[in-house]
This record gives C-alpha cells, structure tokens and sequence, in this order.
C-alpha cells in the first residue's frame, strides 16, 4: 500500500506541475513610421506581424508604432524593413519610392527627407542660390521644393 501512495504522489506531481522551460523575454519598443489613416494602420500593423512581432499598435495621431516581439525570433531592423517593403517609413528604413508609389493615394504621407534631399537642399541655400532669409533657411521649410533656387 505504501508503494501505491508513492506511485500515486509521483504521478499526480507529474500530471500538476508545468515543466521547466527556459524564460523567452519580450521586448517592447516604439518606432516612429509615417502614414496617414486606418488603411496605414492595417497596413503597417499587418507587416510588423508578418516580420515576427507578436503585438503592433500604430498610433494615426502620433505616427508611433508600438509593437512587442521576442529577439529570438526577430529584431526591430527587420520589422522595420517589412513595414518599408509596405511603402511606409520608418525611423531607421525608408521605403523605395516604387513601395511608396504602390500606396493608395490617401495613404501617401509626407515623406522625410532623405540626407541627399536634405544635402541638396543645404547646398541650394549655401551656394546663395536661395532667394530666401538665412534664418528662413535654417529648418530648410523654405527650400524643400527648390522653388525659391535661382539656378
């Protein structure tokens, strides 16, 4: 009888206790990505899951995602590339201008200006080239078009 109770403790410790696993950590981040509207948020929501993150929130309002994912099964890089592949920005990948030309016209956001754009831009006002103020310059607001270039 006492080799039963034995057995029987065994089994059921068996049966109702969960097996030791090694403890996977999930990390949570917020990235910022441009786009416009609800179709933006499907889109971008949808291809942040696709690259790996288990959970991805994207704010309209504040243009910032927040996803979760665990490292071992992706990285923020490559959830950001996914999201580019999409057409949409994002702080570190800036998508191709064909993903972007792809985008439904409601969804084509203002881009953020890549370093050649900006670089042109400062080299248009440096040259003095720019019908514009110095100090209307400084953020480069006046010369993003070229519009006020003298070339």
């Amino acid at each position: 009888m006492k080799t039963f109770y034995i057995a029987a403790a065994i089994f059921c410790s068996a049966i109702f206790t969960s097996p030791v696993s090694a403890q996977s950590t999930v990390t949570k981040e917020s990235i910022k990505v441009w786009g416009n509207c609800g179709m933006c948020k499907k889109t971008i929501e949808k291809s942040a899951k696709a690259a790996g993150a288990s959970t991805a929130d994207w704010n309209p309002e504040t243009q910032v995602l927040a996803v979760a994912y665990k490292p071992s099964k992706t990285s923020s890089s490559q959830i950001q590339k996914a999201i580019a592949g999409a057409g949409y920005d994002t702080e570190g990948v800036t998508a191709n201008d064909a993903a972007y030309d792809n985008l439904h016209g409601c969804c084509k956001y203002d881009r953020k200006a890549t370093a050649a754009e900006t670089s042109d831009v400062k080299a248009c006002c440096d040259n003095s080239t720019c019908g514009k103020e110095g100090s209307t310059c400084k953020d480069m607001a006046g010369c993003k078009d070229k519009s006020c270039c003298k070339m």
